[in-house]
């Protein structure tokens, strides 16, 4: 199979590799130097614009930062979209607005290019092991076709529904550990009020009822520093969910009140200033 893949970045890049192991032809798009030297060192095929990147792809992977990247990359008379070949596949993988998966349908329809909308969950650690989760919207027949190539990297490989809520669901899920982060946090601060250190109450409540993954990551990175870690990746998250859901009329509810809060706006979302 001939894979046009746009993105070689911190999750790009190891999704690259898997399907490289996996014996499929691909030529990559990346827009730093440093990483289009990295990948050429590696024996990667890159190319210098999107239609070479594109033009001969019967699947097509979209890994790159932002969703405006997305729109970028995908749409218009210079994009993706309109250098692909009829029956080629896109895998949008960035998290973005749901809204752009459809989008890249709309335009796709013109030309014969499908889509999925397939959101990640993980680290570069979770795909060098086989074991990133994809979130996938579209056409379920579609994905049962392509879900042996995606399983070269990601399992589970979930389907969610139609095309969007791939993103959807990336997006509650990202609200919810947010959320999470910020309750531990109070959890830190209610503990000291009752005279128990930080590192005493995160260690106990790792081997209690209240574990979570989010209690794991302030644990690992302290009250303190955990927005360096989580306010980029983050925000522009939060930032989303919270304008989806407006426009839907939803309420996000406590999941909303708590994103509100000063544990989170002031100590997950805002990086510390030197």
């Amino acid at each position: 199979m001939k894979i046009g893949f746009i993105g070689a970045g911190r999750m790009g890049r190891p999704i690259l590799d898997r399907l490289t192991a996996a014996g499929h032809d691909i030529t990559v798009l990346v827009r730093s130097p440093q990483a289009r030297s990295a990948a050429e060192a590696d024996g990667l095929t890159c190319a210098g614009t999107l239609a070479a990147t594109v033009g001969d792809a019967d699947v097509v992977f979209v890994a790159v930062l932002t969703d405006e990247q997305v729109r970028e990359v995908c749409l218009g008379p210079d994009g993706a979209v309109a250098a692909m070949k009829p029956g080629s596949v896109i895998v949008q993988h960035t998290t973005s607005h749901p809204a752009t998966a459809q989008l890249i349908a709309d335009e796709g329809a013109e030309r014969e290019v499908l889509v999925l909308d397939a959101a990640l969950s993980g680290g570069p650690h979770d795909i060098a092991a086989g074991r990133l989760t994809l979130w996938v919207g579209g056409d379920e027949a579609l994905l049962t076709r392509l879900r042996p190539l995606l399983e070269a990297y990601a399992s589970p490989v979930m389907f969610v529904g139609p095309l969007g809520n791939g993103q959807r669901v990336k997006l509650v899920n990202n609200a919810l550990f947010v959320a999470q982060v910020g309750l531990a946090i109070d959890a830190v601060r209610l503990a000291g009020s009752l005279g128990i250190e930080e590192s005493a109450v995160l260690a106990a409540v790792q081997h209690g009822s209240g574990d979570s993954r989010a209690l794991g990551v302030v644990a690992r990175d302290g009250v303190d520093a955990v927005a360096d870690r989580l306010a980029d990746l983050m925000l522009k998250d939060v930032t989303v969910v919270r304008e989806v859901a407006g426009r839907a009329g939803a309420d996000l509810g406590i999941i909303g009140t708590v994103l509100s809060s000063d544990a989170v706006e002031n100590k997950v979302l805002q990086r510390r200033t030197a």
